[in-house]
């Protein structure tokens, strides 16, 4: 007879059918993201303009800590989309602040299972059989738990391992009701889409209702796990034969479209630093082998793991001398997958070969090329920009970015964002998977070395994809002597158009950038006059108001005028 091992109960799953109605799901999530976009108007947008800027510095650590934890206990509580939410904000270890990325990053591995005796059901009802009769026998504890679903160690029968080759395996079964939280919390979420698209600065870079569109149709691929098992095996062909990359194998006898069996390849987690030097693995030898094989799957292969997650990714360790590496990458999870059309993965190579080439001019094209920056754009001022940013900044590791002086940053971000503000940028539909899986793997390497340094894995790769794509140095270099050649012939007729309008007086010259900060300036002189009178009539109120309340409570009301104007003056920075 089969057996089901049993060890301890495990803690009941928060985000399963029986966790609360539907309705106060919804309303708990927009009850949640109101307050936050709301408290972050006030902070970032409100206060800056009528001169207290100061309190929205000093107070932005506690603010973003607070956030965090109380976007910990929501996630925690109401599973599903809520955890993939979090895990892609605790994963952007290099852009956002540690308050954040630290508070959230225990949701990889925090998420309570579902009971047992639920799953079993489950299992039992999408296999036709009872357990007993599917496997020689499961594992009652789960070893993992994640958003969607769970996964149990099992043995498969002698006759359906002698047909697979497999004998331990991995059974992941979906929570159940997850169908109807995923509904749920979709449409929370187009709401929320819905509310940030009457921010101008967020609706004219980014089709909100598309993106979630996109993300959707992600998330109802995701809970398909034969969908989930495909995505699997033609990952294993794109791979195949590559040393650096393992695959688990599927047991299709026993999947269904909520319980997925496939190959026990349970290893080293990937950012477990302590585990892999007690391998003999080197973290830090990590980093650029996972950061090159992510590149594969973006720009060559074109299908790509969108959620590569340290609880997705295991560290395998191989016999010596029988690969380069006496250690694989071994990735699971492909319930989340992206492919990137050939025209993007073309704009994503010229993008990368300029990045490596420290070329300002030539990543505007390729930005252009991808669909991120609009025809109609004058990018003459982000040339110059991207220029100046790879000048200063270009080939720094994420630890040598984190010792630069902070008040050097933020020049170069204000800076840097009048051009792009002024800019018609928008973010292409098939974007969202891309920027999240490339998020993920900037996360994944910094934590396995703190001084990775980016260039190291991109230089190279993108010396490769300039051999592949332009030929050889000869052609490259005879292209650019005729590209050099037209640029002669065309200059006497330009020059001599020049010099007409010279002697015309036509000969206009335009500085966007310096029209704009005297603008701002004019604006911040005027902002500053109001909330100057806005103070002292408020403060002058409050203090008249203990003798007099009548000229107190006067003087305080009429301290309104001059905020409003404040406000007003600064309204089409919004």
């Amino acid at each position: 007879m089969a057996l089901v091992r049993r060890n301890r109960a495990p803690v009941p799953g928060a985000g399963d059918a029986g966790a609360g109605s539907t309705r106060a799901r919804y309303r708990r999530i927009l009850r949640f993201a109101a307050w936050n976009l709301a408290a972050t108007w006030w902070y970032e947008l409100l206060l800056p303009r009528i001169g207290l800027a100061l309190v929205t510095e000093r107070t932005r650590p506690a603010r973003m800590q607070r956030f965090a934890r109380r976007f910990h206990v929501l996630a925690v509580d109401l599973g599903g989309l809520m955890i993939k939410v979090g895990q892609f904000l605790s994963s952007r270890l290099d852009v956002l602040p540690p308050e954040i990325t630290n508070e959230l990053a225990g949701l990889q591995d925090e998420v309570p299972p579902v009971p047992f005796p639920a799953i079993r059901a489950l299992a039992e009802k999408e296999l036709g059989v009872p357990l007993e009769q599917a496997f020689a026998w499961v594992e009652e504890t789960t070893i993992a738990a994640a958003s969607l679903g769970q996964a149990h160690r099992a043995r498969l029968l002698p006759a359906d391992a002698a047909e697979t080759g497999l004998k331990e395996v991995v059974v992941k079964v979906q929570r159940p009701g997850i169908g109807a939280i995923v509904d749920v919390d979709l449409a929370a979420l187009r709401k929320v889409g819905g509310w940030l698209s009457h921010f101008r600065l967020i609706s004219n870079r980014a089709d909100m209702p598309a993106l979630l569109e996109e993300f959707a149709q992600t998330s109802f691929e995701e809970i398909d796990y034969l969908h989930e098992a495909a995505n699997s095996e033609r990952f294993a062909v794109d791979f195949s034969g590559d040393g650096r990359v393992a695959v688990p194998q599927v047991a299709w006898e026993r999947c269904t479209r909520r319980v997925l069996t496939l190959e026990d390849v349970t290893a080293i987690k990937i950012t477990d630093a302590a585990a892999l030097r007690a391998a003999g693995i080197d973290p830090a030898l990590v980093a650029p082998v996972f950061a090159a094989v992510m590149f594969d799957q973006l720009f060559t292969n074109g299908f790509f793991h969108a959620d590569p997650h340290p609880g997705n990714i295991f560290v395998t360790p191989v016999p010596a001398g029988v690969g380069e590496y006496p250690w694989k990458l071994t990735f699971i999870d492909f319930g989340m997958m992206g492919e990137v059309p050939a025209s993007t993965r073309s704009g994503l190579r010229k993008l990368l070969i300029a990045a490596a080439a420290r070329d300002g001019k030539g990543l505007v094209a390729a930005i252009g090329d991808v669909g991120v920056l609009m025809p109609s754009a004058d990018v003459g001022g982000l040339e110059r920009a991207m220029t100046q940013l790879f000048g200063r900044f270009g080939g720094m590791g994420f630890a040598e970015l984190r010792e630069v002086d902070p008040r050097e940053f933020r020049d170069f971000a204000v800076e840097f964002g009048d051009v792009v503000r002024s800019l018609p940028f928008q973010l292409p539909e098939n974007f969202l998977l891309i920027i999240r899986a490339m998020s993920l793997t900037s996360g994944v390497c910094s934590s396995l070395d703190p001084r990775f340094n980016l260039w190291d894995s991109v230089e190279p790769y993108a010396a490769r994809l300039l051999r592949d794509e332009r030929g050889n140095f000869v052609q490259d270099v005879a292209q650019q002597a005729l590209d050099a050649a037209g640029i002669a012939l065309r200059l006497p007729k330009r020059l001599d158009g020049l010099l007409a309008r010279i002697e015309e007086g036509g000969l206009t010259v335009a500085n966007p950038r310096l029209e704009r900060q005297v603008a701002r300036l004019h604006r911040s002189t005027r902002r500053t006059a109001s909330a100057l009178v806005f103070g002292a009539l408020l403060i002058a109120g409050a203090v008249v108001r203990a003798d007099d309340t009548a000229l107190g409570s006067s003087l305080m009301l009429a301290s309104v005028v001059p905020l409003l104007h404040g406000l007003w003056v600064g309204r089409r920075g919004f």
